[in-house]
């Protein structure tokens, strides 16, 4: 029950003249609280929207698994084999071989570079490893031609293509490491050129993919690569992607040596750990800002006992327990808790909306991956921050309630 010490802490909230600094203080202590906890909501919503950001780019063109094998040759022989097996697990909603390798490609001019050569089914439909279907600009991955005089088509991505000018209906020559072949008159490796109809392109909004990455069926990858009838792996998708470690353990031991499994959680540790703590380094920084108004609370409420020292002496005279006079100013310290968590709680999500919404910030992706500052606000840090700031505000009260409570009534009644 409230009663009367909440009714008394109410009202030394509520300005008078003769205490109008006390209730200037008190708002400043307010604002810090509203300021600190805006602050934290919206950094750690930036900081969760970056690694929600960061992993759904990566899982554009990675797999949540990849079950390879060990070796020098970095190829999958009895893929046909396991195929199957992996597809029977019941984690797995999709596997599919792929390849990747890499190639020198030039669209007829003197300029020439390298990219990642990356060779999958080509299906658009629900079998699909990965969501790369979804983000093509133009054609999809049925790699339709529309000349005879190529090898097969190819699909870029949006910057690589912009690169070489070679859009849809354009050829580039590539050139494979793997698909070179010894020629006995000239006593070396003679490289095969490869021509290729544009089909398409994406773009996925990650540098990295969109830079440096060409599509090719599996099949002309695996003659490309010149692997046979051999893949790199198969690439898998889970129906949950954090269990990917686990489902990885369970398939190694299933096919034993010399396949190997790779989880895009590990592939990605260091940049995910690295966000991880920088999150909890921002959170703990931001910390200090109400940590601060929690100061201003103590300076608040002791100047109020100061102020109302004969106040709280009639009280005790008149019966109230030193127990009441506590609760006088914990409710009061936790009043001004409360309303600078709600006011800061409130702002701090239309805030990181308006962040999220009107990309007000650019990025270079080239550097971030991405090209904008995400904000994904999430329920549990907004309760670890409300709980945290009012534990501050209620912990900032135990002095001052201690000390007023501790004032004998005949002295408080002669303080002038």
């Amino acid at each position: 029950m409230i009663g009367l010490p909440g009714v008394i802490a109410g009202r030394y909230l509520r300005s008078r003249r003769s205490a109008r600094f006390v209730s200037l203080i008190t708002l400043i202590a307010t604002g810090g609280i509203t300021i600190g906890v805006m602050a934290l909501i919206v950094v750690l919503g930036v900081m969760s929207g970056l690694q929600h950001e960061l992993r759904e780019k990566i899982l554009i063109g990675s797999p949540h698994l990849r079950l390879l094998t060990l070796g020098e040759g970095l190829r999958m022989n009895g893929w046909a084999a396991v195929l199957p097996e992996i597809r029977a697990h019941p984690e797995v909603v999709a596997a599919e071989p792929f390849v990747l390798t890499q190639g020198l490609f030039s669209a007829g001019h003197d300029y020439h570079e390298g990219a990642y050569v990356l060779g999958i089914e080509p299906d658009t439909g629900a079998a699909a490893v990965t969501s790369l279907p979804q983000t093509f600009v133009r054609g999809d991955l049925a790699f339709a031609t529309t000349r005879d005089d190529v090898d097969g088509g190819i699909v870029l991505g949006r910057r690589l293509a912009e690169r070489f000018s070679a859009f849809p209906g354009a050829t580039v020559t590539a050139i494979s490491p793997g698909g070179s072949r010894f020629s006995v008159s000239v006593g070396g490796f003679v490289p095969r050129y490869w021509t290729f109809e544009v089909t398409g392109y994406f773009e996925t909004g990650m540098y990295e993919y969109d830079n440096a990455y060409a599509v090719l069926p599996r099949a002309l990858a695996q003659e490309f690569a010149g692997l046979d009838t051999a893949v790199t792996g198969v690439e898998i998708r889970l129906r949950d992607p954090t269990r990917a470690t686990l489902v990885g353990r369970e398939l190694e031991e299933r096919f034993g040596y010399p396949y190997r499994a790779v989880d895009w959680q590990s592939q990605n540790a260091s940049l995910f750990s690295a966000l991880q703590l920088e999150k909890l380094a921002m959170g703990l920084v931001l910390l200090l800002i109400v940590l601060v108004a929690a100061f201003n609370i103590v300076s608040t409420l002791t100047m109020v006992v100061t102020d109302k020292t004969r106040e709280i002496g009639i009280l005790r005279a008149m019966g109230m327990p030193a127990a009441g006079i506590r609760r006088i100013f914990v409710y009061q310290g936790t009043i001004i808790g409360i309303v600078g968590t709600l006011l800061g709680t409130g702002l701090g999500l239309v805030v990181a909306r308006i962040v999220d919404g009107s990309n007000l910030v650019r990025l270079d992706p080239t550097v971030y991956f991405i090209n904008r500052i995400p904000v994904r606000v999430d329920p549990l840090d907004v309760a670890i921050v409300m709980a945290a700031s009012l534990l501050v505000a209620v912990v900032a009260t135990i002095h001052p309630a201690r000390r007023a409570a501790a004032l004998h009534p005949v002295d408080a009644i002669r303080h002038e």
